[in-house]
């Protein structure tokens, strides 16, 4: 297919692809959008399903501190498209936004739909084309795109290409990481996708798995590597998830997989200091059970009790013939064994990707000019709380910028 001469191909129609297609088409670039999916942004709809965190309220450097290693690599993008750039660019679309509590940063409407459904609308409106199952699968011998379609093969030129293909979290809508044979082919240093912000497995007994699976351990802390955070963990049916669980999983899934498993220590009361705990454990237990006395001595709920139970079984301890002391102590230090990292399918997102040493200032793959790259295909990783969707937004708009200054030579 012949190309006008300055089309551009943006290839996965998730918020990195679609921002940089916005940027590319005010620019003033011809710009078609593939994806494989019938439907646009399947990812970020289910994103939102709980209410769509965009961003982040906190100060920059303190933000950008949240992407570890990767910060110099996307410290650049995100001071070119910041937070407040992000939540501008949001209540240009009609959707103005807040921020909660926690910092994280809401559309008012609270959902991904209407926000997305004002985008496409505005993409549409700046001539942006979307084809959709249209799956990308590499270039001919003549550098033309190849595209898998429902009439079958397809090609395409272009002379700017972006890839926004995502990672290999929740596959089923779009994002299935078979983009790295294709660009590994082409000698690409590519880190191993591995699952971000998952869950863990466990060796929960029947009993416990039976009784809690579903159930929420609240207003707990977690504790590993020298890092605690607060919040609350879930009990599956193969193990633990869960926000405060996701805050820990870079550190816990490297334990793991260099260890073979890692021991969390969760705080059932961390509200309350050892001493204090002693002093409430130390009151006559008269003829309640010892269950009973935990829930009134303690207002611990009955998950958290199930849980200080599964570790002393699986420990070998008889809870009741412990100190008030020992006691406290193991119940604000409760080690769980974790086994395994939970299937990539099931994570939020995903580590691992395009190492950034492939990259230009431009987000243009050095190996392959005039191709350039954004969001979750790069080898970067960060916490929930709006750092996932900030990061693939600002690549998105510098690769598209990087497009642009292409075109322009």
């Amino acid at each position: 297919m012949p190309s006008a001469p300055n089309q551009v191909a943006v290839i996965g129609a998730g918020p990195a692809g679609l921002m940089a297609a916005e940027v590319l088409a005010q620019g003033g670039a011809q710009v078609t959008i593939y994806d494989a999916m019938p439907s646009a942004a399947r990812k970020f709809l289910m994103a939102g399903r709980g209410g769509l965190n965009l961003t982040h309220g906190e100060p920059l450097q303190k933000f950008l501190g949240r992407y570890r290693e990767a910060m110099p690599h996307l410290a650049a993008a995100i001071e070119a498209f910041p937070p407040q750039a992000l939540r501008d660019w949001s209540e240009a679309l009609g959707q103005p936004t807040f921020v909660g509590s926690s910092g994280r940063v809401f559309p008012k409407a609270f959902k991904a739909s209407p926000l997305l459904r004002a985008w496409l609308r505005r993409l549409d409106g700046a001539g942006a084309r979307q084809l959709l199952r249209h799956r990308w699968t590499g270039w001919d011998n003549d550098g033309l795109l190849l595209f898998q379609t429902p009439e079958g093969q397809r090609a395409v030129d272009a002379r700017a290409t972006i890839l926004a293909l995502g990672g290999a979290s929740w596959p089923r809508l779009g994002s299935d990481g078979s983009w790295v044979d294709v660009l590994a082919a082409r000698g690409m240093k590519i880190a191993p996708l591995r699952p971000a912000n998952s869950g863990f497995t466990v060796a929960w007994s029947d009993i416990f798995r039976d009784r809690f699976e579903g159930h929420a351990l609240k207003s707990v802390a977690l504790n590993f590597g020298g890092q605690q955070v607060r919040g609350e963990a879930i009990v599956t049916r193969t193990g633990i998830e869960g926000g405060a669980i996701y805050a820990l999983s870079a550190d816990l899934r490297e334990t793991i997989m260099r260890d073979g498993e890692a021991t969390l220590h969760i705080a059932l009361r961390p509200d309350l200091g050892i001493d204090e705990l002693t002093a409430k454990l130390s009151v006559p237990k008269r003829r309640q059970s010892f269950s009973n006395f935990l829930r009134k001595a303690l207002n611990l709920a009955p998950i958290a009790i199930g849980l200080l139970q599964e570790v002393a079984k699986t420990s070998g301890l008889s809870l009741p013939s412990q100190s008030p002391a020992n006691l406290a102590r193991l119940i604000n230090a409760l080690p769980v064994c974790l086994t395994g990292i939970a299937p990539i399918v099931r994570a939020i997102s995903t580590a691992g990707g395009i190492a950034f040493d492939e990259l230009d200032d431009n987000f243009m793959l050095r190996r392959l000019p005039g191709i350039f790259a954004a969001g979750e295909m790069l080898d970067w990783e960060a916490p929930t709380g709006g750092y996932l969707l900030q990061a693939s937004f600002a690549t998105g708009v510098a690769a598209g910028r990087g497009a642009l200054k292409w075109l322009a030579t």
